[in-house]
């Protein structure tokens, strides 16, 4: 049987460290970029995803960014589906396949999605939208603990995306999303290094000074673009991010820009913490420490690089 094809894998929580490690992996090292983060893909929302700059990407161009309008949808099949494609072509090129980012549905879909699972359906995603617009989230999480428990036990009542997704796949197949969430073997002898803080506090003060350089950049006005676009819907899944939802909301609002600011701060802050309860078990984890990463010791972690 032939071997698996090694794929290597740079997480980490948001704002810990890991596109410049990455680019530098990708110019010195024979690593090609595969991003891993679900609003990357999405034309529009540059500055509020903290998107590599455009000398970044020409520097060491990252596959899966920029492939999707903002009011289109990316689901984690279509993200499975690309990778293996991309991982083929690259291999195929004598190169290494780095995948960078850290949205923790994409890196299941590589492991244990059943393949059967369906594609998102534009006009059922509008229906659940709208659906929740008239009852709210809470309601359709109900609605998802009737048809799948499963699901519906391990998600938040407000958890929009997520709720929306496991109804979706009900509509559409009859079988609740967890039947199809089983163990499968996965095609990749994957190398994982996450970039991991011992310090909490470091990551805050990181996560921080990213809001401050991000509307130093122009968020706001990157966010009132969109809202002003007529396909605009603050349901969209790109728009429902942590720092769109908070902008929107808090714009729609009127609110002065400090408050919403602070609230996809504190948002920004519970999204690292679920992404390091969720990194600490994964299995085969590597862990170097975020404050003091190298590009070298993400090398020496991943063990085999020769």
């Amino acid at each position: 049987m032939a071997d698996k094809p090694t794929l290597y894998a740079l997480m980490g929580p948001t704002a810990s460290g890991k596109t410049g490690i990455a680019l530098e992996l990708a110019e010195r090292h024979g690593f090609e970029l595969i991003s891993v983060d679900s609003v990357l893909v999405y034309r529009g929302l540059d500055i509020g995803s903290a998107k590599p700059s455009a000398d970044e990407l020409a520097r060491a161009p990252h596959a899966l960014v920029d492939i999707r309008e903002f009011w289109q949808t990316y689901s984690a099949g279509e993200f499975r589906d690309d990778c293996q494609r991309l991982v083929a072509e690259i291999t195929g090129r004598g190169n290494r396949p780095l995948l960078i980012g850290g949205t923790q549905l994409y890196y299941k879909a590589l492991q244990d999605f059943n393949p059967d699972l369906p594609q998102a359906d534009d006009a059922i995603r509008a229906q659940i939208r709208a659906d929740a617009d008239r009852a709210g989230w809470p309601a359709l999480h109900a609605r998802l603990a009737s048809c799948d428990p499963v699901t519906a036990a391990r998600l938040h009542p407000n958890h929009s995306s997520r709720i929306e997704r496991a109804l979706e796949v009900f509509e559409l197949t009859g079988k609740p999303l967890s039947d199809f969430h089983v163990p499968v073997s996965s095609p990749y002898d994957m190398r994982a290094v996450a970039l991991m803080p011992e310090d909490r506090a470091w990551l805050h003060r990181r996560i921080a000074l990213r809001f401050e350089q991000m509307m130093a950049a122009g968020f706001e006005g990157e966010v009132r673009a969109l809202m002003a676009h007529p396909k605009f819907d603050p349901g969209l899944t790109a728009l429902t991010s942590v720092g769109y939802r908070q902008a929107i909301e808090g714009l729609q609002a009127g609110d002065p820009s400090s408050v919403w600011v602070e609230k996809a701060v504190i948002a920004s802050r519970q999204l690292a913490k679920r992404q390091l309860t969720w990194l600490r078990g994964w299995p085969g984890l590597t862990r170097v420490v975020a404050e003091t990463a190298t590009t070298e010791a993400v090398l020496r972690a991943f063990a085999d690089f020769h």
